[in-house]
């Protein structure tokens, strides 16, 4: 056991924010927290790394127990650049490394006849040389590059200014360190803000074959149901367990509620039965006994608590009032640019969209490829250009912006609705505002002081009273809790209209959408399915039609002058071939073993990744050789074609 929580509170003044709080993380626990905001989920993390001490109870760790947490910009020496940052990590085996190079000098310096002095240097050097190779410090750059490559560091230079890195990147280097330092329990908090689907997909391979303990706060439900075992819910100021991961978690946790509410509705009649029985019996001498005894009954039982209210989630429902024609968009060569002057710069170009009535669509791809440019340019809100973009008849758009930039900051959120919607009754606008959950003082607030997750609410409400039967929608889910995206996720699934929406919630794009469209600079690719099928897709390479080879002319086989020529031609090209095939298979198996060389269970096998290292120099000095051969067949060929 890792850590041991034993009847643990903590409270700041005279608000209570965890009680009667036991729990224990295991050697190789996969742990998803979760909670409403506010609920205490923080408190409870740094209640664990001994960040804050508890109120009452026990909080155990194990001796000599390192704990990994990521907090924003975590441990970052800024005016580092990303190479040094991430080789300081092993900053003591790089050390050794320089005293193990001491000692090979000292020893090259020694004159013959000093046999004593070289046999004490050997011995050190030897077990240092041994601790190294234990400790896989042959492998440092491996590790560093097999993590940043992971981590999206790819094409970065590594010599880059950590302080020029953008908030996002700095937090994706920070868990790129944290992931190098292996600590025995891993702490993240929201890993998976700020990465795209491939490193997302990455992280999580590599997360499940950690060799440690992992607690992972996060709203990602996608990531929750790949990697964890166990979820913690913080509710009420207490720490419910569930086994299984997040989906197993909606199950068990609706169960555990219903047969909650059932215990304590068994027990209230049971205690109106009694307290009936003792009122109508107590005076009566024949049963005066029996009262008194069910009376006493009565007072030793323990008396369940009532179920507390489910936090409510939001009350999402997009409704319009007339249907659009069958082709809701029609874009033809769309090319997207963002910037001006110097900065001015293509991002995509070619690209070609239709959009049917009903059609529920997820448009994806790589951060910075235009997604969301491309939502505000078929809208006509920036300049592009296009060949044909038109809308069909009857349409009428929602558009929900990410950053909700369309709201008015020094406006309140009932003066925001009232503006937009000045002849709505007032029922109309205070009830759109009642169901994403805004009312009391929060509709006086203004707009710039509320929670980025009121700001979304209050964007679902306008959406809302805007009855749009095409909703266009970038990144709806951020900032929002769990159970404000597992409303959306129902209301979109219920919307009869047209979506086509950006989004990373990988949850979502498996619930909602009937088609995946990925974006690329300059194209897009169509998926008929959810986001699993495309990932099934994705995995899956095309087939490559087989071409058939055809038989060389009349006037090509007459071309030779005699037919041992031919035979020799024949020959020749006979052997290229089989060549070139043996060529293309070594490239393919060196390709292999380098995206062998990036997985998580080679990176943290010392044995499999030196193999594969092995095998791989191997081959690559076979390649080099192959390819020899290949030149000099091509260069016979073309002598022998050249002399005809």
């Amino acid at each position: 056991m890792l850590i041991s929580l034993e009847q643990v509170k903590k409270s700041f003044g005279a608000q209570t924010i965890l009680e009667e709080v036991t729990a224990a993380i295991e050697d190789e626990d996969r742990i998803g927290l979760i909670g409403v905001n506010g609920a205490g989920k923080s408190t409870l993390l740094n209640l664990i790394v001994g960040d804050l001490e508890c109120d009452e109870g026990v909080i155990s760790r194990l001796n000599g127990l390192t704990i990994g947490f990521l907090r924003q910009n975590s441990g970052l020496e800024r005016s580092s650049t990303i190479d040094r940052e991430m080789h300081e990590v092993f900053r003591d085996l790089l050390d050794q490394k320089a005293e193990m190079e001491r000692l090979e000098q000292a020893l090259s310096a020694l004159p013959e006849e000093a046999e004593e002095a070289r046999n004490r240097l050997t011995d050190q050097y030897a077990r240092l040389q041994t601790d190294f190779e234990q400790r896989e410090g042959y492998l440092i750059d491996v590790k560093i590059n097999t993590i940043l490559n992971g981590m999206g560091f790819q094409d970065y230079d590594r010599g880059q200014c950590i302080e020029n890195l953008s908030g996002g990147e700095k937090t994706r280097l920070a868990m790129a360190r944290l992931l190098l330092e292996e600590p025995k329990l891993l702490i993240l908090d929201e890993p998976t803000n700020h990465l795209d689907f491939r490193t997302l997909t990455w992280l999580e391979e590599y997360l499940s074959s950690y060799r440690g303990a992992l607690l992972v706060v996060s709203h990602d439900r996608y990531f929750l149901d790949k990697l964890v075992g166990k979820i913690w819910e913080v509710e009420n100021h207490h720490l419910l367990t569930y086994p299984g991961n997040y989906s197993k978690y909606v199950l068990l946790r609706q169960e555990r509620r219903e047969a909650q509410r059932k215990r304590y509705e068994a027990q209230q009649q049971e205690i109106a039965a009694i307290q009936d029985f003792v009122a109508r019996n107590i005076v009566r001498a024949t049963t005066t006994k029996r009262a008194q005894s069910r009376r006493n009954a009565l007072e030793r039982m323990e008396i369940l608590e009532k179920p507390t209210a489910e936090a409510r989630p939001p009350k999402l429902r997009f409704s319009y009032d007339r249907e659009p024609v069958l082709d809701v968009l029609q874009v033809e060569d769309l090319q997207l640019y963002v910037g001006e002057g110097d900065q001015y710069k293509q991002l995509a170009a070619h690209i070609n969209l239709s959009i049917r009535r009903g059609e529920k669509i997820a448009l994806i791809g790589a951060n910075g490829v235009g997604k969301s440019t491309l939502l505000k340019a078929i809208q006509r809100l920036i300049p592009s250009r296009y060949r044909f973009l038109q809308w069909g008849r009857n349409v009428r758009i929602g558009y929900y912006e990410q950053e909700n930039r369309q709201l008015h900051p020094e406006k309140t959120a009932l003066d925001e609705l009232w503006d937009r919607f000045p002849n709505a009754y007032e029922q109309d606008i205070r009830g759109a505002l009642g169901a994403v959950l805004l009312s009391g003082e929060a509709v006086k607030k203004q707009v710039k002081v509320l929670s980025g997750g009121e700001r979304a609410k209050l964007a679902f409400a306008i959406l809302m009273l805007e009855r749009g039967n095409v909703l266009l929608m970038d990144e709806p889910t951020n900032h929002l809790d769990i159970n404000s995206k597992e409303a959306l996720d129902d209301s979109l699934q219920e919307f009869t209209g047209t979506v086509l929406l950006v989004s990373h919630d990988r949850y979502l794009l498996n619930k909602v959408p009937t088609k995946i469209i990925e974006m690329f600079p300059d194209h897009l690719e169509v998926y008929e399915g959810n986001y699993d099928y495309y990932m099934e897709k994705r995995r899956t390479p095309p087939v490559a039609p087989i071409r058939e080879e055809k038989a060389p002319s009349v006037q090509q086989t007459n071309f030779y002058r005699s037919k041992k020529q031919r035979s020799q031609m024949v020959s020749l090209k006979k052997h290229l071939a089989e060549q070139e095939q043996l060529v293309n298979h070594l490239e393919q198996e060196i390709e292999d073993l380098q995206e062998k060389l990036t997985l998580p269970e080679f990176c943290s096998d010392y044995e499999k990744l030196t193999e594969a290292t092995r095998e791989l120099e191997q081959k690559q000095h076979q390649l080099e050789g192959e390819m020899d051969r290949w030149l000099q067949l091509n260069e016979e060929l073309e002598q022998f074609t050249d002399a005809q």
